[in-house]
Order: structure tokens, then C-alpha cells, then sequence
């Protein structure tokens, strides 16, 4: 089936382990191509997965984070009005923050099982993706046509069941379609197209204020209706255009030779993966408890704090800090774009320079300066809205960087579909605790809110440098144990044991 060996050599295996990403393109033991022709196929293969991959899957986690957030815009589009969202629903006081937590039930407990679902592969990922997309879709116009504060409950679950497969099978195919040293960057990607969501959202938002009342729907009903047809559009281009994994990738997007060589690749990074290899037998219960997914779901859990704090209230704050409502709308959108712009340039750096840990407790260390000053509740509104930069610039480049070490320290397809599913899921569990710590009667210092998020700043700090400190010293102990190995034990103990990188 094409030109390439299946199997990969260990002394190929012991280079990338050094290098951390993929091998210059020359491969002794890959005759049918010189040199130059392997690097122009190894380009060719990377700017279609780059102009397919990211863009799908990022489009789809964009709609996602866009229908998550719109609440947030909703609720401070008529903020204290009779025939706002909380006032036409007749909300008790803590009504806004059980809509936000109620969807994240379902959402984080389906994880895990819908990534071993899609990791079976008996549903083409297009169909499995777009499919639920759509029922998304239809779930968040109902949003606005709900008539009761029960019945957006009841709506607000079933996003929640829906969703559930969306983000995390999309960064478990960016994950088995990048070597790990591709993964970072493209990751970077993903995210910002979910910041763009919000993004374009508050402006979407401010837009919907001009058509409040047409057709007898107050303009909080249209965000939700407006953006749910967007989301029922966009899936039938997931259903139509989104590939299978790449074993299977479909000819019109790779031709069998780069289909076969990217295979190649991939078993090059990650040793290999596919069915009955020593890396898909390893029993479901180690994967599950395996602690690289869990610590590293903790630091993402961390910083998903903030993220979450900022998507769910930073309209309400900006509303409170004096501005008027319309303008509050628009004041979101150099926040997200902070976040964007800090994405590309520390995750690019990271990727560059091949080092995770610093750039994680630098980007720590400007959440830090953002929660101080909240907490520290400084007169100045200005002041205060710069907060909101610190914390958007420090906390999203966290978020790439952590699913693309997270995806580069895992060997195999059970691991990548229950890790990248724990990370999204678990980790969206933070907005338990962003939902339930900004209280109403607090306002507008939130100081609850204020202490919280600092603590858990303060937390991934401590979390991400001992995740740092385990990973070097796994890599000490298994280059003694190599060392004392024959070559056959070495073969034998490589295919389940790698070197981490941080």
C-alpha cells in the first residue's frame, strides 16, 4: 500500500526521542525516494492537514465556545431589565450561575466515554462530529424560544450531553494527525479559533441590540437563535468535509504515498500505535489512572479557572465597572484579542525553542498580576479592565501548551482518546467553581470570586513545576534503566517507554 515501511527502526525511534519532533526528511531506510523528494512530500502533507485539520476542527470548536459563552452576552444584554434574561424568565438570585453549572454535568462525565466511542471508529468522525453538532445547533436556538427559567435548565442539560463529544474528539484528531513536535503549534491554532467565538460574539451581540423586540423576541432571545442557525450551518460542512483518521484518510484529501508516509511519521514520534501493538494492549484500568493525565488535567484545570471566570462574567464586570451595556458588549472583544495574540506568540516561542515549563509559569505569572489587581479592587476602572488582559494573555497560551504536552507524553490510541477527553472534560469542571464563586450580592468586587481565582493561579503555579520536576526525573530513571539493558531488552522496553518532554 504504498512505498513507505510499516515498521519503524528503534535507532530512528532513539533520534526522535532526542529531538522531540519529526526527522529532517532523510530516512536511510526509505530508498524509492532521494532526499529532496521526501521533503517535498513530507511539505505537501503537512499544508493539507494545515489547510484541513486545524481549520475544521478549529471552525467546529469556535461555533462551540461561541454557543457556551453567548449566555454571558445575553444575560448583560438586558442586565437589571424586567424583560432581560433573568428578568423575563423570573431567575431567582443565583438562577445565572445554576444555568451556567448545570450544562457542565452531563458535559464532563459524557467525555470520556464519547472519545472511546469515536476511538472504535465504527462511526466516520464526520458523522459522529457534525451530527451532534447539529443537534447542538437545534438545542441553542430553543435557548431563546424557552419560555421558563426551568425550561432553559432543561436546554442548558441537554448541551451539555450533546456537546460533550464535540471538544474533545476534535483535539483527539489534531492529536493523531501531528507528530508531537507539530502538535504545540496547531493547538495554538485550535484555541484561538474557540477565543474568535467570543469574539465575534460580543460584536454579534452589540449588532442584535438594533433588532430587540422584531418578530416579539427580545434581542437576548435573538443571540441565542442567531448563533444556533450558525452552528446547525456549520455542521453540514463537519458531516461533508471532516476526514477519517489518517489510516483511512479519504484520497481526495492524501494521496496513498502521503497517507502512507505520514503514517510513517507518526509511528516515528509516537512509536507504534495501530491495532495489536504493545502500546493498544495496554489494559483500559492503567489508562485510566495513568497520573501524566491526571496532573496535567489539574494544571489545565487550574487555568481553566480564569478561562472560565472571564468567558461567564467579564460582560457583567465590564457592565459594573460603569460602562453602558452596549458598550460592554464591544469592550469583551481587545480582551479575547489579547488572549489571541498572546496564544500565537508565547506558543510559537514554546514550540521554537522545543520547552514547555517556562513559558507555562511565565503565562502563570501574568494571570497572577491580573487576579492581584481584582483582588485588590483598585478605584480606577481602566486599571481594573487591564486586569482582564493580563489574565486572557496569561491564561490561553496555558491552555494550547498544556494539550500539546499533554498529547506529546502519551504512547498510543487509548491513551490520546481518554486523555484528551479527561483534560477537556475534567478540566471544564473549573467552571463549577467560576459559576458559583462571582455572587450576586457580592458585587461589584466580587471578592469571593477575586480570592478564588487567585488560589487556583496560584495552585497551577505549584502544579505545573512539579509536573515539570516528575517528567525529569522519569527520564533519569528510564535512561539508567536503558543503560543496563541489552539491545533486545531496549527494543522490547521502548515500545511502551519514551522520553517525556517538558
Amino acid at each position: 500500500m504504498g512505498d513507505f515501511p510499516r515498521s519503524v527502526s528503534q535507532e530512528k525511534m532513539k533520534v526522535e526521542e532526542k529531538s522531540d519532533g519529526p526527522s529532517d526528511g532523510s530516512f536511510s531506510d526509505l530508498p524509492s525516494l532521494s532526499t529532496e523528494e521526501e521533503q517535498k512530500l513530507d511539505r505537501a502533507t503537512l499544508w493539507k492537514r494545515d489547510l484541513v485539520i486545524v481549520p475544521i476542527m478549529g471552525v467546529l470548536y469556535m461555533v462551540l465556545f461561541l454557543d457556551r459563552t453567548n449566555i454571558a452576552n445575553a444575560r448583560a444584554l438586558g442586565i437589571g431589565k424586567p424583560d432581560g434574561l433573568e428578568g423575563a424568565l423570573n431567575m431567582p438570585s443565583n438562577g445565572y450561575n445554576t444555568a451556567l453549572w448545570i450544562f457542565y454535568i452531563p458535559f464532563v462525565l459524557a467525555e470520556v466515554p464519547a472519545n472511546l466511542i469515536l476511538n472504535v471508529n465504527k462511526i466516520r468522525p464526520g458523522i459522529w462530529l457534525g451530527g451532534q453538532m447539529l443537534l447542538l445547533g437545534i438545542l441553542g436556538m430553543c435557548q431563546g424560544l424557552s419560555k421558563s427559567y426551568g425550561g432553559l435548565l432543561a436546554v442548558r442539560f441537554l448541551l451539555g450531553i450533546f456537546e460533550a463529544a464535540l471538544p474533545a474528539g476534535a483535539t483527539y484528531m489534531i492529536s493523531m494527525y501531528y507528530t508531537r513536535r507539530e502538535a504545540a503549534v496547531r493547538f495554538a491554532w485550535f484555541f484561538n479559533f474557540a477565543l474568535a467565538g467570543p469574539l465575534f460574539s460580543g460584536l454579534l451581540a452589540y449588532a442584535i441590540q438594533n433588532i430587540n423586540g422584531a418578530g416579539g423576541y427580545q434581542g437576548w432571545r435573538w443571540i441565542f437563535i442567531i448563533e444556533g442557525l450558525v452552528t446547525i450551518f456549520v455542521s453540514f460542512f463537519v458531516i461533508w468535509l471532516c476526514p477519517n483518521f489518517p489510516q483511512h484518510a479519504q484520497s481526495w484529501f492524501l494521496t496513498a504515498q502521503e497517507r502512507d508516509r505520514l503514517m510513517y511519521q507518526l509511528e516515528v514520534s509516537r512509536g507504534a500505535e495501530t491495532k495489536g501493538s504493545a502500546a493498544d494492549n495496554v489494559p483500559i484500568w492503567k489508562v485510566l489512572t495513568d497520573w501524566r493525565i491526571h496532573l496535567l488535567t489539574m494544571c489545565f484545570f487550574c487555568c481553566d479557572v480564569t478561562a472560565s471566570s472571564i468567558a461567564s462574567f467579564a460582560p457583567t464586570i465590564l457592565t459594573e465597572l460603569g460602562y453602558v451595556t452596549t458598550i460592554a458588549q464591544l469592550m469583551t472583544m481587545p480582551v479575547w484579542g489579547a488572549g489571541i495574540v498572546s496564544t500565537f506568540i508565547i506558543t510559537w516561542l514554546s514550540s521554537r525553542l522545543n520547552f514547555r515549563t517556562p513559558f507555562l509559569l511565565f503565562s502563570i505569572c501574568l494571570q497572577l498580576i491580573g487576579w492581584a489587581i481584582m483582588v485588590r479592587y483598585v478605584e480606577a476602572a481602566g486599571i481594573r479592565y487591564m486586569s482582564l488582559f493580563f489574565m486572557s494573555a496569561g491564561t490561553f497560551p496555558q491552555m494550547s501548551i498544556l494539550m500539546g504536552w499533554l498529547s506529546a507524553n502519551l504512547r498510543g490510541r487509548k491513551f490520546l482518546a481518554v486523555g484528551m477527553a479527561w483534560m477537556v472534560g475534567f478540566g471544564n469542571c473549573a467552571n463549577f467553581i467560576s459559576s458559583n464563586v462571582f455572587i450576586t450580592t457580592e458585587r461589584p468586587r466580587y471578592p469571593t470570586g477575586s480570592h478564588t481565582g487567585l488560589a487556583f493561579a496560584i495552585l497551577g503555579f505549584i502544579l505545573t513545576s512539579t509536573a515539570f520536576l516528575l517528567l525529569y526525573l522519569c527520564n533519569r530513571r528510564r535512561d539508567a534503566t536503558r543503560a543496563k539493558m541489552t539491545d533486545a531488552q531496549r527494543e522490547s522496553y521502548d515500545e511502551l517507554h519514551f522520553k517525556f518532554v517538558y
